[in-house]
């Protein structure tokens, strides 16, 4: 059982949810907060994987709810739902870019769209839960959903993967917005051109009258025969790279005219068709299968680099290292705390290698700058390390204006134990 916050006055609203959650035995148990305090320092000190925020709420300072959010990094590990009117659906938009935002749910379409939703979160838990020791636990993650032809459960899915790698450090923003993209325009080619059998001529023309293609999807799904397809979206993350694969089942197309007839326009033309164009930039080894219904391809991560700093510590010295660089020894005193900004530092304690920190540790020399003590072990870069220099004084006005750091450092110290001693008991086995 996991809370999930919602953030919302509206009974209705709230009804629903509860009901939902019910429905899949309370997996997530919602918390219902009506204010903008309790809010934020409920997220800032439970740190919830999923929250769920009625961002049309007229008695809940929503917006600055997501303001505070995206302000502080550590924040942005919790995946948002944010639910709107109509009316409001472009000033909720405004606010929601560089937002972990799971998915975005109209409030006409909520019972159906909000099930769905949790359905996902459910069947794919291990992108969300214990993110900060997949890298220890976890070496590989690995997912599989059979979506319908619903065009809301794509941007969920392409939402809750790409916030997880760049979460994780594996991609930069930019990257971000760049895998998404491929995912989003490849599962829409399987649902418009692949199940529903969307020519590039028939989807030129409805644009053209109607302006949305949402509409000619639902028409399309409503013969039974459409409506029974599928789509499979299956993933496999690993520390160096992320392989995809999506298949649907309509007949397939004639992928190499397509793939050189993409890559023989220029980006800006019409009001569709550039999407393959730019999936084959923003990934690597795009593939289909000889029908033309299955295509594959990967992402090559960024290794050993943090995607942020915290605000309060952006000020701070830079301190890079090179390869071989100490960056202190055993015994001296502990002056500074560094946050790991990127690099791989390795740990020694009286010439016994002991481990090697990255930025997933986010610090470095935490508990002897802590207790006052001197330094219990040294620290050697290995390659390249930028680290940032945070005092004792600087620190502690950082947790008298953010008081919520002092619980996440105290977490991260518990998983440090909790995973010398998991090594422990397994080089006892």
């Amino acid at each position: 059982m996991r809370k999930m916050p919602v953030i919302s006055t509206d009974r209705e609203l709230n009804d629903r949810v509860e009901r939902i959650c019910r429905r899949f035995d309370n997996f997530f148990l919602p918390v219902f907060l009506d204010d903008h305090d309790a809010a934020l320092e409920y997220l800032k000190y439970e740190l919830p994987e999923i929250n769920l925020i009625n961002a049309s709420d007229k008695h809940i300072d929503t917006n600055g709810i997501l303001e505070a959010i995206k302000r502080d990094p550590w924040l942005h590990y919790g995946g948002i739902v944010a639910v709107h009117t109509s009316a409001d659906e472009q000033r909720v938009h405004q606010h929601l870019p560089n937002s972990n935002i799971v998915s975005v749910i109209p409030r006409g379409e909520f019972v159906a769209s909000f099930y769905r939703v949790v359905r996902i979160l459910i069947q794919n838990r291990q992108i969300l839960f214990q993110r900060d020791l997949q890298s220890y636990l976890l070496r590989t993650i690995s997912g599989r959903l059979v979506m319908d032809n619903d065009p809301s459960n794509i941007r969920t899915y392409a939402n809750l993967v790409t916030s997880y790698l760049y979460n994780s450090n594996y991609v930069n923003r930019d990257k971000k917005d760049r895998v998404h993209v491929a995912i989003f325009e490849l599962l829409m080619n399987a649902v418009e051109h692949g199940n529903c059998r969307i020519s590039y001529e028939e989807k030129s023309a409805w644009l053209d009258r109607h302006g949305d293609i949402l509409s000619l999807i639902r028409r399309k799904s409503a013969d039974p025969e459409i409506r029974q397809r599928t789509v499979q979206f299956s993933y496999r993350i690993t520390p160096e790279r992320s392989y995809f694969t999506i298949r649907d089942e309509g007949d397939g197309f004639d992928w190499r005219r397509r793939v050189k007839h993409a890559a023989s326009l220029p980006v800006n033309f019409g009001p569709h068709g550039h999407g393959l164009k730019m999936v084959t930039h923003y990934v690597e080894n795009l593939r289909y299968n000889e029908h033309g219904n299955e295509v594959s391809f990967e992402v090559a991560h960024q290794r050993d680099e943090s995607n942020v700093v915290p605000g309060i510590f952006d000020r701070s010295e830079e301190a890079v290292f090179q390869d071989g660089d100490v960056v202190f020894f055993e015994g001296e005193e502990s002056n500074y705390l560094y946050y790991i900004a990127s690099g791989r530092l390795d740990i020694y304690s009286g010439n016994k290698y002991l481990t090697t920190l990255r930025p997933d540790d986010i610090f470095l020399g935490e508990m002897s700058f802590l207790l006052n003590n001197r330094r219990s072990a040294t620290v050697i870069s290995n390659g390249r390390s930028v680290l940032a220099k945070i005092s004792k004084n600087a620190f502690v006005n950082a947790i008298k204006k953010q008081p919520h750091y002092g619980i996440f450092l105290a977490r991260l110290l518990a998983q440090r134990l909790m995973r010398l001693n998991l090594r422990v008991s397994q080089g006892n086995d």
